[in-house]
């Protein structure tokens, strides 16, 4: 026979499943998180978007400061090109200038005849290396006169011209490319003050044949 303790009663049985559920909190349901996911999401993309924009204003000053730079150094190039080519005519200018004595006496040897031997072959050298310098010779008897590549030395009168014109080249001109080292020193000769031009008198002549030989 058994003893039973006074004053405690047995608990009845509890159903297993039934208790821990009523104890427990309840634990977030999908349709909560689901409301809570669009604020966040939209709140990175935005910060995203703001980055995106910052990153292509980057860019494109970074591109202008680029294409700036470039077509500086373009220039910058082009100017030190100019300068260059600026300079060397320059030098070979003052070159050619102190050689326009020797010349000179090449070309008066040359007309008198005395151009022979082994000096005509110095001289032939020397003008070949000139020419390839660029140095080239103008001024001829006949071509009218132009104040900017001819120097008049002598004056005179003449009744076959129509122009003032060059009739004497007295020292030749020499140019390199559009670049005049020394202008031509001439003779010129301007028509005849009061004499009817040529053109008129030879107009006159044919007219006075035509009437002559008009039968009456």
């Amino acid at each position: 026979m058994t003893e039973e303790t006074p004053g405690f009663e047995e608990e009845p049985d509890v159903p297993s499943g039934t208790g821990s559920d009523e104890a427990e909190p309840k634990a977030a349901t999908p349709s909560d998180k689901e409301e809570a996911a669009p604020a966040g999401d939209v709140q990175q993309t935005a910060a995203l978007t703001a980055q995106l924009d910052q990153v292509r204003t980057a860019l494109g000053e970074r591109t202008a400061d680029l294409q700036r730079l470039q077509a500086e150094y373009q220039n910058y190039r082009r100017r030190v090109e100019r300068d260059r080519v600026a300079v060397k005519e320059v030098a070979v200018a003052g070159l050619l200038s102190e050689l326009l004595p020797v010349l000179d006496d090449i070309g008066r040897a040359r007309e008198h005849g005395e151009l022979v031997g082994g000096f005509k072959s110095v001289a032939e050298s020397v003008e070949t290396v000139v020419a390839k310098l660029g140095l080239q010779q103008f001024g001829k008897e006949g071509e009218p006169f132009d104040p900017t590549i001819h120097e008049a030395l002598m004056h005179s009168y003449a009744p076959d011209v129509t122009e003032t014109t060059c009739v004497a080249i007295l020292q030749p001109g020499y140019r390199i490319g559009e670049r005049t080292i020394r202008p031509a020193r001439v003779a010129v000769a301007e028509p005849q003050p009061g004499a009817a031009p040529a053109a008129a008198k030879e107009e006159k002549a044919d007219d006075e044949e035509s009437g002559g030989t008009e039968e009456v």
